[in-house]
């Protein structure tokens, strides 16, 4: 078994080894993963912190050994809490990173990855404290505008559950890639009325398929990305986008996290 690290800004992960294969998922700074196969230049990966596998080119990964690996799972995380920040490496190049991406073993400003040196300018949030419901929508709000992008995780482009996702981790808790697997985790609400701040909300298609998920502000609006990351109202029939006069995402259930 081989690991490895994202140290770029951002990295796409595809469908399948090929540069015209749809985007799935995205890796940012920071994000570990297991390498799982190599083909033709293409790494077959499953990322750490949820379980998600997909194709990386190998020019776009970075490889570390198994100890430095097990010892930055094990550590403390630093997420970047600017829109943009900066790690500038031992030959003074300076690489922008994203919000939300990780830095590994940081102390103070600097940190290493195996025997190569970087510092960071900007701003982190370490997950350490208790994960709070006002917390899940400060993190949330600064999403707000970022471009709906399939596979994105990033405040220049973030689809639903990857959105969810990343306000949750932020925030220290876990949860799975997609809307279709986060509905399986937390405790049902029967009503929306009983549904407050934090929860997450899911919504399907006239199949019945989950595709859509966002989070309460509280039972009456959602932060979401659809098209961006906007604020709309919610009621028991679904998320109602008061530009169009109609509703866009049909409810299918409540979630409480914590």
């Amino acid at each position: 078994m081989e690991y490895g690290i994202c140290t770029l800004a951002t990295v796409p992960v595809r469908e399948t080894p090929y540069n015209k294969s749809q985007m799935i998922n995205q890796l940012l700074f920071g994000d570990l993963f297991k390498i799982n196969d190599i083909n033709g230049g293409w790494a077959l990966i499953t990322t750490t912190d949820d379980n998600y596998e997909g194709w990386v080119d190998v020019k776009q990964i970075n490889k570390v050994s198994e100890t430095w690996f097990q010892k930055a799972v094990n550590s403390q995380r630093n997420f970047v809490a600017d829109y943009c920040g900066f790690i500038i490496s031992g030959n003074k190049t300076k690489i922008p990173v994203t919000m939300g991406a990780s830095i590994p073993l940081l102390d103070n400003t600097e940190f290493s990855i195996e025997n190569d040196k970087f510092t960071f300018e900007g701003r982190t949030l370490e997950n350490t404290s208790k994960v709070t419901k006002e917390n899940i929508i400060k993190t949330a709000k600064l999403y707000l505008k970022a471009p709906y992008l399939w596979g994105g995780r990033s405040p220049f482009g973030i689809d639903c559950s990857g959105f969810s996702q990343m306000v949750f981790k932020i925030n220290g808790i876990l949860l799975p890639r997609d809307s279709s697997q986060q509905i399986n985790i937390g405790k049902e609400i029967s009503f929306i009325e009983e549904a407050g701040t934090g929860d997450l909300a899911f919504f399907d298609n006239d199949e019945g398929n989950i595709v859509h998920v966002g989070i309460l502000i509280d039972n009456k609006t959602i932060i979401h990305a659809s098209g961006e990351v906007r604020i709309d109202k919610i009621d028991h029939f679904g998320i109602f986008n008061e530009e169009t006069g109609n509703y866009s995402h049909k409810l299918r259930v409540i979630k409480r996290i914590f």
